[in-house]
């Protein structure tokens, strides 16, 4: 499932809801808005959460909910100008484990934080399966003709 909280609203019991009656194995969430302010609870039941704020200026941040029962481990990554969770879901039997990572990308970040966004994708990436979500907010690539005029959209 992939929502947008600003779209949603604080709406956490529609949130908890929803996903225990589409029973989904993972959930992400950019653009949360959430901080310290929000005195409810984000933890839901069979879930394992965690989320990351942005630091330093309202809105933004990402969280992350996988079901218990996947094995799943939060990856600890630096990079507190960056606005990513890694999760590593482990296969089962023979099959690859997964790098799920969900992102959330400023409109104006700066080449500084593009760099550190590259180096910690290249970091944690080494895994055969990723699966990677999220708001890059890189409006003008034009996906059909595989093409970007701003420098920032030409790294993606």
């Amino acid at each position: 499932m992939y929502t947008n909280a600003r779209s949603t609203g604080n709406k956490q019991e529609e949130l908890g809801a929803i996903m225990q009656e589409e029973s989904y194995g993972i959930v992400a969430i950019i653009e949360m808005w959430w901080d310290n302010l929000h005195n409810w609870s984000a933890a839901m039941g069979g879930y394992r959460f965690s989320r990351t704020d942005r630091q330093g200026r309202r809105g933004g941040g990402v969280a992350l909910y996988v079901r218990e029962s996947l094995d799943s481990i939060e990856l600890e990554v630096s990079g507190d100008k960056i606005e990513c969770l890694w999760t590593r879901i482990r296969g089962k039997a023979s099959k690859a484990d997964i790098l799920m990572g969900v992102c959330n990308r400023p409109p104006n970040q700066d080449d500084e934080g593009d760099e550190l966004f590259h180096k910690q994708l290249v970091d944690v990436s080494k895994s055969p399966a990723l699966v990677l979500v999220g708001d890059f907010n890189l409006p003008d690539i034009c996906w059909e003709l595989n093409t970007a005029e701003k420098r920032q959209s030409w790294s993606v």
